[in-house]
């Protein structure tokens, strides 16, 4: 169920002397079972985009496809696009609202109109996957640690089952270990369930290890779109718009510049650590 967005622009506070444009021109391809990371700085367009992808946001102008149909034709379906196209918000208070975690993941299903014992099926199921344990189930999710509340957040809408899962920022606000924790379950789920993982970030540490594809935004325009090793190559360009490439992009490029023979665009730690080892053997 490929999302394909097709010259699309959205203008904020349209016909007013405060309107601006948020997206310019996008034209993307989101096909199946793709792990991506999109990146930008604050106001770059990422979170505009993200919301057009399951209709929450109407293009000024251009279409928005899910499996060849124009989402925001007259009559379509937008109740049924958002169990299909999964979106987890930045921060998880948005999202969460019962007086259980439980209760909380068990919602969507029921707003789909599935029974109850069904509805509770898919909730367990979904906690499960997100490593979520079964003495926090019937406790609220507002006395819950941050990283905990992202997975009861994950897990709303994985009950849903959903084709692509986004996610907003996972790991805004969280530790270290809390960010590794986050990033390594959103893997997992990608390689368990090959659902579309739309993985939205302002760091390209996060994505690096993960990714398959990353989209960079930059003032409402895509300015890179490519595999890691091709997009961290323009890592002189990245910082123009206030984005880092990860550490290991540097150090290779550093080891290169000292006259080792190593491949300087080696872009995961594990493939650093492959290259380093091969020069120096």
């Amino acid at each position: 169920m490929a999302i394909l967005l097709n010259h699309v622009n959205y203008i904020y506070d349209e016909d007013t002397a405060m309107a601006h444009p948020a997206l310019i021109d996008v034209c993307l391809n989101i096909p199946d079972g793709q792990f991506i990371g999109l990146i930008g700085h604050t106001g770059s367009g990422k979170s505009t985009l993200i919301q057009h992808m399951n209709g929450l946001v109407k293009p000024t102008s251009g279409q928005v496809l899910f499996d060849g149909e124009d989402i925001n034709e007259k009559g379509y379906d937008k109740k049924a696009l958002r169990a299909k196209v999964g979106l987890v918000f930045q921060y998880p208070e948005h999202q969460l609202f019962e007086t259980d975690c439980f209760k909380d993941v068990c919602f969507g299903p029921k707003n789909q109109g599935y029974p109850k014992k069904e509805a509770e099926l898919r909730a367990y199921e979904a906690l499960k996957q997100v490593g979520f344990d079964d003495e926090y189930f019937y406790q609220s999710p507002f006395d819950l640690s941050g990283g905990q509340k992202r997975r009861v957040a994950i897990a709303g809408v994985l009950a849903m089952r959903p084709q692509v899962l986004i996610l907003d920022e996972p790991t805004a606000g969280l530790d270290p270990k809390g960010r590794e924790d986050i990033l390594g379950l959103i893997s997992r789920l990608h390689k368990e369930t090959g659902i579309t993982i739309i993985l939205v970030s302002h760091s390209m540490e996060d994505v690096a290890d993960y990714v398959q594809r990353i989209i960079v935004m930059n003032s409402g325009r895509v300015q890179f779109d490519g595999e890691p090793r091709q997009v961290f190559a323009h890592y002189r360009e990245l910082e123009e718009i206030g984005l880092a490439a990860p550490q290991v992009t540097y150090v290779m490029k550093e080891l290169k510049e000292a006259g080792f023979d190593v491949d300087e665009n080696a872009t995961t730690l594990e493939e650093a650590k492959n290259e380093i080892l091969r020069v120096f053997k």
